[in-house]
């Protein structure tokens, strides 16, 4: 390896395992005062408000985007421009959130009268258990590292990831105490493929009404292919005279069939259908059912009710074509 390439690699790694060895340490943190700053949030009636400055600022901008799409409500403030109209935006239900490294940044410590007023709960993340942001605290939680990752010791690097790690801990264990689901986090993801993975179900996709195929056990075989040639899934339904579900005939059953070499015009699907046969119902997750048509090898699958009437039928492309995966 050429001697530049191992030295960048070299310090990389170094970086990695002085990150890693930071995250690692914020464990002895979770305890009591964690718990609290929890119970603040999961009772809030208002919204989190998260502020930082500089570097903590932007790891205060994802933090509150990771509260806001996990079931609390949150938003991010800058102190800068708080101390000029936007503390506006507090109400006397919300948390505030405050970061920074250092306990003593300028910005935030100007905006502690206001809050003190609004008898807002504050909690904080610092470095330094004893600085003017963490004393003035409801609940401090102390994020402080060994070292920084940087060897000049001033690139907040170490203190940025252990703050960012310890925000990802409060969105998860309050997300946890929400029950928040998969279907809560997908009204928040609309877009884009996750959007799309959780919220679309069966119903949105199947071919319904006269685009159903279906025909009667006593249906021969050569009127089966029609009626499969002219809806082009590849499949047909057998039904009762009831509308309810009795089995399916597929390409596969179609090549079983032929190699009887019987009149085509004379076997009832009856004698050469599927069934029992799998069936989707229309409100479960699309995901769900490609997943049903990949574990048993098919490319369709008739829709009921829970009275095994046929609502529809459901194709693999129908799913594809809507972007799920």
């Amino acid at each position: 390896m050429d001697v530049k390439v191992q030295k960048f690699c070299e310090l990389g790694k170094a970086v990695i395992a002085t990150e890693a060895q930071a995250i690692a340490a914020l464990e002895s943190q979770i305890d009591d005062k964690f718990a609290k700053a929890c119970e603040y949030m999961l009772h809030c009636e208002g919204r989190v408000v998260v502020t930082g400055m500089g570097k903590s600022g932007h790891i205060g901008n994802k933090i509150a985007a990771t509260f806001a799409s996990t079931g609390t409500p949150a938003f991010f403030v800058h102190p800068g421009e708080a101390s000029h109209g936007d503390l506006g935006m507090l109400t006397h239900k919300d948390v505030v959130v405050a970061l920074s490294y250092s306990g003593s940044t300028e910005e935030i410590i100007k905006i502690l009268p206001v809050i003190k007023i609004l008898n807002l709960p504050l909690i904080s993340l610092t470095g330094n258990p004893k600085s003017e942001l963490a004393q003035n605290s409801h609940i401090h939680i102390d994020i402080s590292v060994e070292k920084e990752a940087c060897p000049l010791g001033l690139a907040p690097t170490s203190s940025t990831t252990a703050m960012l790690a310890m925000g990802d801990a409060l969105a998860i264990a309050l997300l946890e105490s929400r029950g928040f689901t998969a279907e809560d986090f997908a009204l928040s993801h609309p877009g884009g493929n996750l959007g799309r993975r959780l919220l679309l179900r069966v119903s949105d996709l199947i071919h319904s009404g006269e685009a159903i195929p279906a025909v009667t056990p006593e249906t021969s075989l050569a009127e089966a292919l029609i009626v499969m040639t002219e809806k082009r899934l590849g499949m047909t339904t057998i039904t009762d005279s009831n509308n309810k579900l009795i089995g399916v005939f597929t390409d596969g059953d179609l090549r079983r069939a032929l190699d009887k070499a019987q009149d085509m015009h004379k076997l009832p699907m009856k004698d050469v259908m599927t069934s029992p046969c799998k069936s989707s119902r229309p409100k479960i997750m699309a995901v769900e059912a490609l997943q049903m048509m990949e574990k048993h090898l098919i490319t369709s699958l008739p829709v009921t009710d829970n009275d095994n009437n046929l609502l529809g039928v459901i194709h693999l492309h129908d799913i594809l074509r809507a972007g799920i995966v």
